[in-house]
């Protein structure tokens, strides 16, 4: 029997767009003789679709959808599709569920037992668990689906209600109910570790079972999330046999009597799922929300230097417009290095010298006052800031462009940051990358993606600096960054505590970074949405209080 596995990008909220998509997978799958197609988790509807669930008739019209799709699709070909549904009309529950259509109609319904509540993840706000899974019927065969979660029973930083090795095991369940194979339909968001990770999941209950596993991933960008497709089938030994692209939609035909040789193991490297997961998501965020070109300022150092390739790389070269805003401050070399990445890249750029409304503000009353007092202060350096700020945003405005913000996790997670100046703007594209991995990904970019010096190497090599005050470096305010990045790790991601982190490095550089990474949980709340990399990005999945005191380990 071939099975075509569907990885799509569907846009949230676009039931009639999402369904074109789909008639179309079904099309070129039975072009190559499938008569079953797989799509992923809630495609219908788009993932996550969050509170539109709660909109009155949203719901109906996915069914609606899916109930069109039966007749408007090949009646020979059979379409497994994730789709929200209502449970039943007097309790008007709302569950996360995957249908079979096939000869016209809905065939079977199954729903999603396994309902994730932590990190991004709010499905027990939107749906009702299912009660039991069972296995569906198809041309002779015995399909085990079921959707995303319900294999990740029993990993590690997966939270429910109750302990999860108290809950069952859908896919054990699946199989004790006589399944001949499994079908998992998922919205899987990207992390760096999490390609490898879902292998090592679904190979295991490939294993276990005896029995082939086909895994299929929603591809694209959604707000702050990018899911990566990498869907893939197992036969049942284990083995992976058959890959589907990464960071683009595909279509691959399995034949599940005949699934063939193993493949070469996962191979892509961080830097290169980084950058493609950033280019992927910031694509998409500007497609789906109806930009066509991005603003940035470039100020020659690493940050923006790697924002605007990635803007570059992402929506091409012509429509992004870089915006050079020397102060009184910024180093020759800089002005250059910036002029040297907008000529490499080839894209629009122009210098606006802001010195001249840095003094308008020095000779107003009372503003000017302050300023006079600490001259290249912290007043003055945020109002620098401000100015190149309030630029980009008259930019974007007049034109319709995204206006771009440049920082990073480092500087993000500690307040090293202006609010309503670098950090202003429609989507923020080195959020959830610490200083460590923009030179990384920046290095990469040059040596392996582009083979020439497309990022300046003098942007690389010289040591960061904000340039609002003479001869000013970033370690003249901060723990040097391999120091920093090791903590901010070990506290975000791996939620570590300072006590311990205080046997690994000095004391109060620990204390200081665990204050400032508390105290500007107020500035973090208003920055723009960017993309996740990592298990605990800035945004939807951590969810810190701003107005606190609490007390740093000693």
């Amino acid at each position: 029997m071939k099975i075509a596995l569907a990885q799509l990008n569907p846009t949230v909220g676009d039931v009639s767009g999402n369904a074109a998509l789909l008639r179309k997978a079904v099309e070129d799958a039975g072009s190559q003789g499938a008569v079953l197609v797989v799509a992923s988790e809630l495609v219908v509807s788009g993932y996550p679709p969050k509170d539109l669930l709660l909109r009155d008739g949203f719901v109906e019209k996915c069914e609606a959808a899916v109930a069109d799709l039966a007749t408007e699709i090949d009646p020979r070909i059979g379409l497994v599709l994730g789709h929200p549904a209502i449970v039943s009309r007097e309790s008007r529950g709302v569950c996360n569920a995957a249908s079979l259509i096939y000869q016209g109609r809905v065939a079977a319904t199954v729903h999603k037992r396994l309902l994730p509540n932590y990190d991004v993840f709010d499905e027990q706000r939107y749906f009702r668990p299912a009660e039991s899974v069972t296995p569906v019927e198809f041309d002779g065969r015995t399909l085990g689906i079921h959707i995303c979660e319900d294999a990740w029973w029993g990993e590690p930083r997966t939270f429910y209600h109750h302990d999860p090795c108290r809950l069952p095991d859908p896919v054990a369940e699946l199989a004790a109910a006589g399944a001949d194979c499994f079908i998992n339909l998922s919205a899987s968001p990207f992390e760096v570790s999490k390609p490898v990770r879902r292998d090592e999941i679904m190979v295991r209950h490939a294993r276990r079972h005896q029995r082939p596993v086909l895994f299929c991933n929603q591809v694209g960008g959604n707000d702050d999330l990018v899911f990566d497709g990498h869907s893939f089938v197992a036969d049942s030994q284990g083995a992976v046999v058959r890959r589907l692209h990464g960071f683009r939609p595909d279509l691959q035909v399995v034949d599940l009597d005949d699934l063939g040789t193993p493949c070469e193991p996962f191979a892509a490297e961080r830097r290169e799922l980084i950058l493609n997961a950033v280019v992927l998501g910031l694509r998409d965020y500007m497609h789906k929300c109806g930009f066509t070109d991005a603003v940035l300022g470039l100020s020659g150092g690493i940050d923006s230097a790697l924002a605007c390739y990635l803007a570059a790389r992402a929506i091409s070269p012509e429509h992004v417009h870089g915006l050079l805003m020397p102060s009184r401050y910024s180093s020759q070399h800089s002005i250059e290095d910036a002029q040297r990445l907008a000529e490499n890249l080839g894209i629009d750029w122009e210098v606006i010298p802001i010195d001249e409304v840095h003094r308008g503000y020095e000779s107003l009353p009372v503003i000017g006052d302050d300023l006079r007092s600490q001259p290249a202060g912290l007043a003055d350096q945020n109002l620098q800031a401000r100015i190149r700020g309030a630029i980009v945003m008259t930019r974007s405005n007049r034109h319709g462009w995204m206006a771009l913000a440049t920082g990073n996790k480092s500087e993000l997670a500690v307040g090293y940051c202006t609010l309503y100046g670098d950090m202003c703007g429609g989507f923020a594209v080195l959020s959830d990358l610490l200083k460590r991995d923009v030179y990384a990904v920046a290095r990469y970019v040059n040596d392996q993606v582009e083979g020439r010096e497309v990022i300046p190497e003098s942007t690389l090599s010289k040591s960061p600096s904000a340039e609002l005050a003479p001869d000013q470096r970033d370690e003249d305010s901060l723990p040097p960054y391999p120091v920093l990045d090791s903590i901010l790790e070990c506290l975000i991601e791996r939620e570590e505590s300072p006590r311990e982190l205080c046997r690994e490095f000095p004391p109060e550089t620990v204390r200081w970074v665990v204050r400032a990474l508390d105290r500007n949980e107020f500035k973090r709340r208003q920055m723009p949405p960017g993309i996740k990399l990592s298990q605990r990005a800035f945004g939807s999945g951590r969810r810190m209080p701003m107005a606190a005191r609490v007390e740093v380990e000693p």
